[in-house]
């Protein structure tokens, strides 16, 4: 994962490579809230950049739920 300075403006090819990173970490399983913390980002900004890239977000909980019967 990139080197981020905590609250300082990220774009252009830097936030391109970020929302790459980000979008891969999250399809391997790891939480919105653990990558933001992995960062020094908040929730809101990581779940924009994952929003952006057209990734589909999990449900809260993470894992798909089965009805019970």
């Amino acid at each position: 994962m990139a080197d981020l300075k905590k609250g300082a403006r990220i774009t252009g090819t830097q936030r391109d490579k970020l929302a790459n990173d980000l979008k891969k970490k999250y399809e391997k399983g790891a939480s919105i809230r653990a990558l933001a913390e992995q960062t020094g980002r908040s929730y809101g900004f990581v779940h924009r950049v994952l929003s952006e890239t057209g990734v589909q977000l999990r449900g809260r909980g993470g894992a798909t739920r089965t009805k019970k019967k």
